[in-house]
């Protein structure tokens, strides 16, 4: 098979959620003609719902915003027809009143009135009072993926989610993830209250957090949420900056690659809930966590008709339409001094607005975050 037949690009960063990609696949491929010398990506080949996808994931102890970047570059340039990307793996939920997000949900990002559905949170200056102010804006994933979404959403209200049926798929084909890829129940799933103040995983003793009691579900099956997702350079393991945050924006999620992807792949982050953002990270949930985000990327593209992808622009063509597809960056581009940029090999879109003030962010949100179950 051709380079040129694949068209839609799907990205991961642990090797766990790059098997649980596979895994979702209606059929595997075992080799393609030889892709560009200057790529180091690894590829999983496949074919989900007629669509033809390529698959790469991080290479070995490599994360964040840049490794992604450097994947999706050399994936495009490899496979020049793909259309859009997936960013697909785990991230630290962020629970509150309005967002009973538990382990093993699922949260993608959907756009707002002010932003693309993911946030750079650790994009910025310092401002002379010491005080951090966030800049830029990221785009939106392309038309087809938020008309896909829109379709998911609206199935889901009416029938339900298939998650579990995927699920159930995924492990009666692979026998050998039976054991880890099941939900390690609501009894494993702990959230803390912030109110402790600054802790470190030595703390876990003697400070004691208090447990937040919740009701319990009435179903088994994972809730999805739509709404933003803050991506950044380092792991957030703070409760205390994680609500901070949370109040500012309505952040639903925190990870570590999809800002590394927004402005030059066009694609969609969904990320499955291993964890609360906080201290008490543990890797019990992380495999679940993969395999819905995984299930639920299998149902999205399950919606789109193969022919509505192939007359969609290609990816290299929707953020840089005027440019060549081989271009030339800069050694060392004249920045601001001041500003903290993760992405320094990718052309930035030329719509991209870095001068958006955090204050114009803070309150544009209502009840932008909604949830499936």
């Amino acid at each position: 098979m051709r380079r040129e037949a694949f068209t839609v690009g799907w990205i991961c960063a642990l090797q766990h959620e790059l098997a649980a990609s596979r895994a979702m696949l209606d059929e595997e491929f075992n080799t393609i003609e030889n892709h560009s010398s200057l790529d180091d990506n690894v590829y999983t080949w496949g074919a989900l719902g007629g669509h033809n996808v390529v698959m790469a994931c991080l290479s070995a102890g490599k994360f964040g915003t840049e490794s992604a970047a450097t994947v999706a570059k050399d994936m495009l340039r490899s496979f020049p027809s793909i259309r859009f990307g997936l960013m697909v793996g785990i991230g630290g939920g962020v629970p509150s009143e309005t967002d009973d997000i538990r382990l093993g949900d699922v949260v993608v990002s959907k756009p707002t009135d002010v932003h693309g559905g993911v946030i750079q949170y650790d994009f910025g200056k310092i401002l002379p009072n010491g005080a951090f102010q966030r800049k830029g804006h990221m785009n939106k994933p392309p038309a087809i993926l938020l008309n896909a979404m829109q379709k998911i959403q609206s199935t889901h209200e009416m029938h339900g989610s298939k998650l579990q049926t995927h699920l159930l798929r995924m492990r009666e084909r692979f026998p050998a993830m039976r054991d880890y890829y099941e939900s390690p129940g609501s009894d494993n799933d702990h959230l803390f209250s912030s109110d402790y103040g600054p802790m470190t995983s030595s703390d876990h003793e003697s400070k004691k957090p208090t447990e937040i009691r919740r009701l319990p579900r009435s179903t088994t099956e994972p809730c999805i949420h739509y709404g933003l997702i803050a991506s950044g350079s380092k792991v957030m393991a703070s409760a205390e900056d994680r609500d901070r945050l949370r109040k500012e924006n309505r952040i639903l999620c925190f990870e570590m690659e999809a800002a590394g992807l927004m402005d030059s792949f066009p694609c969609l982050a969904i990320r499955g809930i291993s964890d609360y953002a906080d201290v008490y990270k543990q890797d019990k949930w992380q495999k679940f966590a993969a395999a819905t985000a995984a299930a639920y990327a299998r149902e999205l593209l399950g919606t789109i008709p193969t022919w509505q992808v192939e007359t969609t622009a290609k990816a290299e063509d929707q953020y840089f339409p005027y440019q060549p597809q081989s271009r030339a960056v800069p050694a060392n581009p004249t920045r601001d001094p001041s500003v903290s940029f993760v992405d320094n090999h990718l052309p930035l879109d030329r719509n991209r607005h870095h001068d958006l003030e955090q204050k114009d962010c803070r309150f544009s949100y209502g009840s932008s975050s909604l949830r499936s179950c």
